[in-house]
């Protein structure tokens, strides 16, 4: 019989209080759950933050916020979990990078946090107290980290990269005419 130990405590009330925010925070866009704007609302919203096509993108943020963050709560497939869900929070991050930090001044102090909590998850693992402990960690295999956070990195740079372009492209032709001709 395996006797846990405080740090398999630890890291399941890590998952699941992450795990489930984020989970929550996805079904919010997907489903209009707990006051979100579904599909449809978040889909203009994600237009409105530069990130188009608005629909795709909005399904791709809530699909890894309430994916990743369900399959965090149940410690499955933990590294490709915690690298979505912290390729989503990036994006969001990148949204209040304006704002400054802290979020009660509208910056991204949340979504940081949310971002390094799966992160670390995906690092650190599941604990024995898991699906993938259950499962003798078939899809949670050390080589799977850096691959999940490989390709989470380059499509979370080329997402967020070309909404920081569209944004500045927009940016620069709201400018005032300096000179009159």
């Amino acid at each position: 019989m395996t006797c846990y130990d405080r740090s398999d405590l630890g890291l399941l009330l890590l998952r699941l209080g992450t795990g489930g925010v984020l989970a929550a925070h996805g079904t919010q866009k997907l489903f209009g759950w707990f006051g979100g704007g579904g599909l449809e609302g978040t889909a203009a919203a994600m237009e409105a933050m530069g990130y188009k096509p608005g629909k795709a993108s909005a399904a791709a943020a809530g699909l890894a916020e309430a994916g990743g963050g369900t399959l965090l709560a149940l410690g499955l497939a933990t590294p490709a979990a915690g690298a979505a869900a912290a390729g989503a929070m990036v994006g969001a991050a990148a949204v209040n990078l304006p704002q400054g930090f802290f979020a009660m001044e509208g910056g991204y102090e949340y979504a940081a946090s949310l971002a390094l909590a799966a992160a670390g998850l995906a690092v650190a693992g599941p604990g024995r107290l898991s699906l993938d402990h259950a499962l003798r960690h078939a899809v949670n295999r050390g080589w799977m980290v850096p691959v999940a956070f490989g390709v989470t990195a380059a499509a979370t740079l080329a997402v967020v990269g070309a909404r920081n372009k569209r944004v500045r492209r927009a940016a620069e032709g709201e400018q005032e005419t300096l000179f009159d001709e």
